[in-house]
């Protein structure tokens, strides 16, 4: 007996939007189906624990293609479905059901809140029909003797008949469309492309996927030795590895696995630097293993280049990056996450936002960090080594947000010593400091050597202090987010006032300000690009220096220029009332303007090119020069 049943009205927008809408990759067919066969044997096997009608088998998935017939053919030995079964599960969006799916998907993309709705309507199986002109399902339940068929082309009708089938489980086959100028259909029907989208989508289904695979039959020396042909033949091969690596113990794996797992997945030459391995069971149950690459991949600083962690559900491959599973600034950071709790969109190609979503990517987050702390404490010279190629990351995640993460990076930032010339941590800095100081003091240089060149230097070296040199194009707005450490304020030796004179000091410095008004307003006449004029607290041996006013400091100002932002520091011309260059200018200005002008127009610029930054003008800067030189 064959019952044929009509397609709702809303049918074929319902599997248009299937075939050209939810799924952006024909080839996840494969995957959809092999999932449900999965998902048919567990719920068998369980059935079997509790029914003692329900036997055991020995279970498994088959993917057979047949060139002749232009089919492919997915195969369990499943629970199979009763008729009333089929209709709830393939005839779905026969019946009302298609309504009540595009009513439920239209709400859930309004209140971006569940989309998780694949389960509820069976749309997976429907991804068949991407490739297939007509589709084909023999099956039978566990719970009934009789067998179904069900057939549909998709379009207007499907049709349930009686049928016969020895089995238990279900038979889907596909009859494939024909190949198209854009889409080869064919190409599935290659026991090559076959094993490859099993191993890409469902390496680590459970449960074992045989296809028919050619072996070829060795020959004897002496039919080599006569010229025969080698003979081939068909075999039944399993070409899944059913156990992933993630769901064993980590003190049953050593670390040549791991390695090897790295470098097979991830393409690359090298070990990895690290593995972490994560096992959480409770409310959300999940396995993660993840990786920190010795070095960066050779995309990683390409704009295209995406973060993400693979995911998977059930052992089936489910995305390749999964964004919101990690961080930006763990954005190195490969690896994958496998639970059975996560909830899918329609295509199962996208995770929904959701609680459990976030929970996981917060707890990844801290074991990340927390491996990383201990890198740090056990293993300086791997610390090391990572944070040369990853440590820019980490002071970008301190800095983004407004510091929303500060208190879990601060302790993984290292910066460069002055007086150690090596990279060091706040704290180390802290344990190191002399008695009676209280500040963090830093210097915005290259190295080393060129922060020795800053004449703002001098005072801090008089004083037996230390600094820390920053060189990376964050560090001075990281150091702002951050503003103190442990009660401990950092101070900038280039523009803050650092109150490392005695008190004596600066009231007489104060005084000679006082005194010398008249000529500070003089020079800050010439002076037109600086906002002011002042005697400094902070030189020793060189007579003057510039530095700046406001939040935006010089290496600021060159960071946001290269971002094409007009930001301009507020420049302040400081003087050390104590150099004999100091009398000198007031002499000139007494007796020679001009002349005077020129001292002051000099030294602003080498004050300025001093901080890396060229004057104003060049020519004039260079005249002035040749004329003193002269005189």
């Amino acid at each position: 007996m064959k019952e044929t049943k009509e397609f709702k009205t809303e049918t074929k927008k319902l599997l248009d939007m299937m075939i050209n809408s939810i799924y952006t990759h024909k080839e996840i067919f494969l995957r959809e189906l092999i999932s449900n066969a999965s998902d048919a044997i567990d719920k068998r096997h369980y059935l079997s624990l509790t029914d003692e009608n329900i036997k055991n088998d020995d279970y498994e998935i088959r993917v057979e293609a047949s060139k002749a017939t232009n089919t492919i053919t997915i195969t369990d030995n499943g629970i199979g479905m009763t008729k009333e079964e089929i209709e709830a599960n393939l005839g779905t969006i026969a019946k009302s059901g298609s309504k009540e799916f595009l009513e439920k998907l239209e709400e859930a993309k309004k209140q971006s809140d569940d989309l998780s709705i694949i389960g509820q309507f069976g749309v997976g199986f429907y991804s068949a029909f991407m490739v297939a002109k007509r589709v084909t399902v023999l099956t039978k339940s566990v719970k009934s003797d009789k067998a179904y068929l069900f057939e549909s082309d998709g379009l207007d009708s499907y049709e349930v008949s009686d049928a016969e089938y020895d089995n238990f489980g279900s038979k889907i086959t596909l009859y494939l469309k024909d190949d198209t100028e854009d889409d080869k259909y064919s190409n599935y029907l290659d026991e090559y492309e076959i094993k490859d989208l099993v191993k890409k989508y469902s390496d680590y289904v459970r449960y074992p996927i045989k296809t028919w695979v050619t072996k070829t039959d060795p020959l004897t020396d002496e039919e080599r030795k006569e010229g025969k042909t080698p003979q081939t033949h068909q075999e039944l091969e399993t070409i899944n590895s059913m156990k992933p690596l993630w769901k064993k113990d980590k003190k049953d794996l050593t670390d040549e696995e791991l390695n090897n797992f790295y470098k097979s997945k991830f393409m690359d030459y090298q070990d990895p630097l690290t593995s972490i391995m994560i096992n959480v069971e409770g409310m959300i149950t999940y396995r993660s293993l993840l990786f920190i690459p010795r070095k960066p991949m050779f995309d990683f600083y390409n704009d295209k280049n995406e973060k993400g962690l693979a995911l998977y559900t059930k052992g089936v491959f489910i995305l390749e990056k999964c964004k919101e599973l990690i961080p930006d600034y763990l954005r190195f950071v490969k690896g994958l996450v496998d639970s059975e709790d996560l909830p899918l969109n329609i295509s199962r190609e996208m995770l929904q936002e959701d609680r459990a979503i976030k929970k996981i990517a917060s707890n990844i987050e801290k074991k990340i960090l927390s491996e990383l702390e201990s890198m740090l404490k056990n293993d300086r010279d791997k610390y090391l080594e990572f944070f040369k190629d990853y440590g820019t990351n980490l002071k970008y995640g301190l800095y983004e947000n407004y510091g929303e993460k500060k208190d879990k990076l601060k302790d993984l930032i290292l910066l460069r010593s002055f007086n150690d010339d090596k990279l060091i941590t706040f704290n180390e800095y802290v344990s190191n400091m002399k008695e009676g100081q209280k500040d963090i003091y830093y210097a915005i240089a290259h190295d080393k050597a060129s922060a020795d060149k800053l004449p703002q230097m001098d005072l801090i070296k008089a004083k037996g202090y230390d600094a820390l040199i920053l060189s990376d194009d964050v560090d001075e707005f990281m150091i702002q987010i951050l503003k103190k450490y442990n009660d401990h304020e950092f101070k900038s030796i280039n523009k803050d006032d650092l109150n490392l004179i005695s008190e004596e000091e600066s009231k007489e410095i104060d005084k000679k300000q006082e005194d010398n008004k008249e000529l500070l307003d003089e020079i800050k006449k010439v002076l037109t690009d600086a906002k002011d004029v002042k005697l400094s607290k902070r030189l020793v041996d060189a007579p003057c220096c510039v530095s700046t006013d406001g939040e935006i400091t010089f290496e600021m100002e060159r960071v946001l220029k290269q971002q094409n932002h007009d930001i301009k520091a507020e420049r302040v011309f400081e003087l050390n009332p104590n150099h004999p260059m100091f009398e000198k200018i007031k002499d000139a200005f007494k007796n020679d303007k001009e002349l005077a002008k020129k001292y002051v127009n000099v030294l602003y610029a080498e004050a300025l090119l001093q901080e890396g930054i060229l004057p104003n003008d060049i020519m004039q800067f260079n005249k002035d020069i040749t004329e003193l030189l002269l005189k």
